[in-house]
């Protein structure tokens, strides 16, 4: 595994079927749902295309990492990286880069959501500078 990679903003085209079929070879932490449908992802591109983020070796994703920001707060989304090219610091490098632009537009707090089987995740994102709230609860409602 070549540790030489950049990362770059996603290009629905060429990018679109790599990164899903990245997210679906996740082996925990993920599922793929009706938001990352074709439509809906054009739809996050039309808000802030500069916060959907992959890293790229020689013509392959190795990651990809979902920023959103709501003029309030920033939500992080979708980080994965392949199984093989993990412990390389692309995870980071995405995690890092899509923080900085979060601040960047003003944003001052973001949370992500992990998992509560995804060990590996939580340990990834406190050795990054997260936090577990403990005292916050997901809901989510489907329309």
């Amino acid at each position: 595994m070549t540790s030489e990679y950049t990362i770059r903003e996603f290009d629905f085209i060429a990018d679109y079927d790599r990164v899903l079929s990245l997210w679906q070879s996740m082996e925990a932490g993920m599922h793929v749902g009706p938001s990352d449908t074709p439509q809906e992802i054009q739809k996050k591109l039309e808000r802030d295309p500069d916060l959907f983020l992959v890293a790229e070796s020689k013509d392959e994703i190795l990651g990809s990492i979902i920023g959103a920001f709501d003029g309030r707060r920033g939500m992080i989304y979708h980080l994965a990286v392949q199984r093989e090219a993990r412990r390389h610091g692309i995870g980071q490098a995405l995690l890092t880069e899509v923080e900085k632009r979060l601040q960047a537009k003003g944003c001052i707090k973001c949370l992500l959501v992990v998992l509560e089987d995804n060990k590996a995740a939580m340990q990834f994102y406190e050795e990054c500078g997260w936090k577990i709230v403990p005292e916050d609860r997901v809901f989510a409602k489907l329309f």
